[in-house]
C-alpha cells in the first residue's frame, strides 16, 4: 500500500472525531486572538493523542505548539488556523442569510476546518512515522489572528519556526489546487483624529472637527488611487465617527486602513503616502493625529519543489466522491449568489463543471499572483512553504461571505477538510522519506528570496 493511502486510513479511523471537532468550533466562533476555547479544544485533543503541547507560544495567549516524534530526522510543521470573522454570524444548512445573533462572528473562512484539517495531518504523519520506523518530528501549529491579527507574525519574530525544514498547510476554497502563487503584502494603519468640540451653530468656527479630518483623510486617498502599483489596493473604515449629534462638532474620529501590493516594499511607500495624507488632514483642520500601525503580513513565495510532492500525493488520493444531496445543496446555494460569481473560476478544467468542482487539476506553478493577503507569507519567508487548497464550497462561494458560514458543517465540506489532511500527511511523509528534496526546497526558498522577484 502506497503512503498516501495508508495516510488516508489512518485519517478514516478518527473522522467522526474529526468532524465533531471541526463543528465543535464552527459553533462557537471567536474573534482574532480571543480564541480560547478553539485553542483549547485543539491542545486537548493533541495531547490526548500523545503530543506535547507548549500553550501562550511565543507569548500570544491562544497561539500553542504541539510537537511529536523520534526527536530526530527533518522537522515538519503543519499550519492551523481557528478564528472568525465579524458580523458573519449564520444558520448553518440554510440557503437564505439567517443570522444565529445579528452582528455576531461566524467562521466565513472556514478557519473550523482549516484548523481539524491540518490536525488531522499532523496526526496521521506522526503515526506514521511510528508505524514505519522513520525518524522524524511533527508539530502543529496553533496559529491564532490570521484575520487582521498576524498570529504567524508574531510567531516567526518569536523564533517559533527557527528550526523548521518544512512548513505545510491548506485553505477552505470552492476548487481543488495545488496553491503556487504569490498573495499581497499587506499592511493595517488606523488614524486617531482628535479636535475641539463646539456648538455647530453658535460657534462652529472655534470647533475643530476631527470627523473633518477623517473625510479628507479618505478623500486624498482615493485620489492616490491612480498612482500606485495596479495591483494595489486601499480598503478602509470608519470605526468612529465623534457621535451621532449633526450640531456638535466632532472633537474625536478615527478610521481604519489596509493597505495591500504584491511586494511588501510597496506597501510600506503606499502607507507612508496614506500617512502623509492623514498628516496633511491633520494640518487643514486644524487637529491632531495619531497613527498606530497594525498587522504587517509578507506576501508568499511558492516553493515548486514541495509544491510538486505536494501534487503527487493529490494524484495518489485522487477527489473525495460528491453525494446527489450534496450537489442539490450546492446548486441550491449558487441560486444566491451572483452570476460573476457563479462563473468565476481559477481552475480551467472547473470550466464546466456543475455545482461542485469535481476536477483533478495539473500543477500549474506561480499561477497568476492571488489577491488576497495571509500571515502564511510570513512562514513563507523563513520556511520552505507548500499550501493546498480543498474545496469545501458550492462553486463561486466566496470567504467571508455568509454562505461560506452556511456550508461549514455539511458532508461535503467535511470531506473536503479530512481530503486536505490526506493530501498533507502525504506531503510531509514524502518530504521524510525523500530527505534530499528539503536541500532542494530550502535552496529554492534562498534563490527566491535573493532574486528580488518576491
Amino acid at each position: 500500500m502506497s503512503p498516501a493511502l495508508r495516510l488516508a486510513e489512518l485519517i478514516d479511523v478518527r473522522k467522526d472525531q474529526y468532524i465533531a471537532l471541526s463543528d465543535a468550533i464552527w459553533e462557537e466562533p471567536e474573534l482574532r486572538f480571543e480564541e480560547r476555547a478553539a485553542a483549547e479544544r485543539l491542545c486537548r485533543v493533541l495531547e490526548e493523542w500523545g503530543f506535547a503541547v507548549e500553550r501562550g507560544a511565543g507569548g500570544v495567549e491562544t497561539a500553542f505548539v504541539a510537537t511529536a516524534g523520534s526527536g530526530g530526522g527533518p522537522v515538519i510543521g503543519f499550519l492551523g488556523e481557528y478564528d472568525a470573522l465579524p458580523s458573519l454570524s449564520q444558520r448553518a444548512g440554510v440557503c437564505a442569510e439567517e443570522p444565529l445573533l445579528p452582528g455576531g462572528p461566524g467562521h466565513g473562512c472556514g478557519h473550523n476546518l482549516l484548523g481539524v484539517g491540518a490536525l488531522a495531518a499532523a496526526v496521521a504523519t506522526r503515526d506514521y512515522l511510528a508505524e514505519a520506523g522513520i525518524e522524524g518530528t511533527v508539530r502543529y501549529y496553533g496559529c491564532p489572528a490570521e484575520e487582521g491579527g498576524g498570529g504567524k507574525v508574531l510567531m516567526v519574530a518569536a523564533g517559533l519556526f527557527r528550526d523548521v525544514d518544512a512548513a505545510i498547510t491548506w485553505h477552505p476554497s470552492d476548487e481543488h489546487y495545488v496553491f503556487s502563487a504569490s498573495t499581497l503584502a499587506t499592511q493595517a494603519l488606523e488614524f486617531f483624529f482628535t479636535g475641539r468640540s463646539a456648538h455647530a451653530a453658535k460657534s462652529p468656527h472655534t470647533g475643530r472637527s476631527a470627523l473633518d479630518a477623517v473625510e479628507l483623510t479618505n478623500v486624498g486617498s482615493n485620489y492616490l488611487r491612480e498612482h500606485i502599483p495596479q495591483e494595489a489596493r486601499l480598503h478602509y473604515a470608519i470605526f468612529d465617527t465623534g457621535g451621532n449629534a449633526p450640531n456638535v462638532v466632532q472633537a474625536r474620529a478615527a478610521v481604519r486602513y489596509q493597505i495591500r501590493s504584491p511586494k511588501g516594499g510597496q506597501v510600506a511607500d503606499v502607507a507612508e503616502r496614506v500617512c502623509n495624507i492623514a498628516r496633511g488632514a491633520a494640518l487643514m483642520t486644524g487637529t491632531q493625529v495619531r497613527i498606530e500601525e497594525g498587522a504587517r503580513y509578507l506576501n508568499i513565495i511558492p516553493n515548486t519543489v514541495v509544491e510538486r510532492l505536494m501534487q503527487e500525493g493529490l494524484e495518489a488520493l485522487g477527489l473525495p466522491e460528491v453525494s446527489a444531496q450534496e450537489r442539490a445543496f450546492a446548486a441550491e446555494v449558487r441560486t444566491t449568489l451572483p452570476e460573476e460569481e457563479r462563473s468565476n473560476r481559477r481552475i480551467p478544467e472547473n470550466g464546466g463543471a456543475g455545482d461542485v468542482a469535481e476536477a483533478l487539476p495539473p500543477y500549474r506553478p506561480h499561477m497568476s499572483i492571488h489577491p488576497a493577503s495571509t500571515d502564511v507569507g510570513d512562514v513563507s519567508w523563513v520556511v520552505p512553504t507548500a499550501q493546498y487548497r480543498s474545496a469545501v464550497w458550492a462553486l463561486g462561494t466566496q470567504p467571508h461571505s455568509w454562505q461560506a458560514v452556511a456550508q461549514g458543517k455539511t458532508p461535503f465540506a467535511h470531506k473536503g477538510m479530512l481530503h486536505a489532511g490526506k493530501v498533507m500527511a502525504a506531503t510531509a511523509v514524502a518530504l521524510f522519506l525523500q530527505p534530499g528534496k528539503l536541500a532542494e526546497a530550502k535552496a529554492e526558498l534562498e534563490k527566491a528570496r535573493e532574486s528580488g522577484v518576491y
